[in-house]
C-alpha cells in the first residue's frame, strides 16, 4: 500500500490494519478460507459489495502478497494470506460471543446463508448418487424463501429455480434460526426437536443431518476449542 494510505507507524498492529482493516477485506479473506477461488464465487459471497470495489480489493491483496492470481480466473492465498486464517477465525468467534444481530434486522439473508451452506456438505457422508435437498425460509422474502442444494458426487450445486428432480429431503425454518444454528449460537438436533427446523423425506437423510451439514467454518473452531476446554 501506499505511504498515504498507511499509518505512519512501524507498529506491526498498525502495518497489518493497512491490509484487513479496509471495509470489506476481512469478508473476502473469510470467502477464501471457507474454499471460494473465482471473482463470481467470491462475490457471491458478498453480495452487497460492487463489482469494482471487489476487483480493487482483490488488487490491493495481490500487492501485499496474500493473495495471487492464476491467470485462468482463480485466485488463492499464499503463505502469508494463509497465516491470517487464524486471525479471520478469531474474529468470527468473537463477533459470535459478543455481537448479535438485531432480530429483526436487515443481516439475515437467506442467499448468504445458503451459499456458505453449498460449500459445507459432506458429500462423502451421502448416499452414491444424486441427491436434492429443499430448503424453505417462512421470514425471508417470497423470492428468496426457496432454495435447492443438488449434489452429484463431489458437486454442490445452489439453485434459486426447481432444479427439476424428486426432491429428498424438504426442510422448512426460518432464517434466524438456521443462520443461528450455522454459526454454532444453537444446536441444530435441539432446534429439530423444537420443531423451530422442521425435516421430512428420506429418513437416512434426515436421520444423518448433523453428519453431512458440517455447520460454518466458524461454528466447528467453536465445537473444537469447547472439546479442548472440555478435556
Amino acid at each position: 500500500m501506499s505511504t498515504q494510505q498507511g499509518y505512519g507507524q512501524f507498529c506491526p498492529v498498525a502495518k497489518a490494519s493497512e491490509i484487513l482493516a479496509t471495509r470489506w477485506t476481512p469478508l473476502i479473506m473469510r470467502e477464501f478460507i471457507s474454499g471460494s477461488s473465482g471473482f463470481n464465487e467470491i462475490h457471491r459471497g458478498v453480495p452487497l459489495m460492487s463489482r469494482p470495489l471487489l476487483a480493487q480489493r482483490l488488487r490491493e491483496l495481490m500487492r501485499a502478497g496474500v493473495i495471487v492470481h492464476d491467470g485462468r480466473g482463480a485466485y488463492r492465498l499464499t503463505e502469508r494470506g494463509e497465516s491470517l486464517a487464524p486471525i479471520i477465525i478469531a474474529m468470527g468467534l468473537w463477533g459470535r460471543q459478543w455481537v448479535e444481530s438485531a432480530p429483526d434486522g436487515p443481516d439475515w439473508d437467506a442467499g448468504v446463508l445458503m451459499w456458505d451452506m453449498r460449500r459445507r456438505i459432506d458429500t462423502a457422508s451421502l448416499p452414491p448418487g444424486r441427491t436434492v435437498l429443499q430448503f424453505d425460509y417462512s421470514d425471508a422474502p417470497r423470492e428468496m424463501s426457496r432454495w435447492w442444494l443438488l449434489i452429484e458426487d463431489d458437486d454442490v450445486d445452489l439453485c434459486q429455480s426447481d432444479p427439476g428432480f424428486e426432491v429428498d429431503l424438504y426442510i422448512a425454518s426460518t432464517v434466524r434460526v438456521m443462520g443461528r444454528v450455522w454459526i454454532g449460537q444453537r444446536a441444530l438436533l435441539p432446534a429439530m426437536e423444537s420443531g423451530e427446523i422442521r425435516a421430512h423425506g428420506r429418513i437416512n437423510l434426515e436421520r444423518s443431518i448433523s453428519r453431512w451439514l458440517m455447520l460454518s467454518v466458524i461454528a466447528e473452531e467453536a465445537m473444537k476449542q469447547s472439546r479442548l476446554t472440555a478435556h
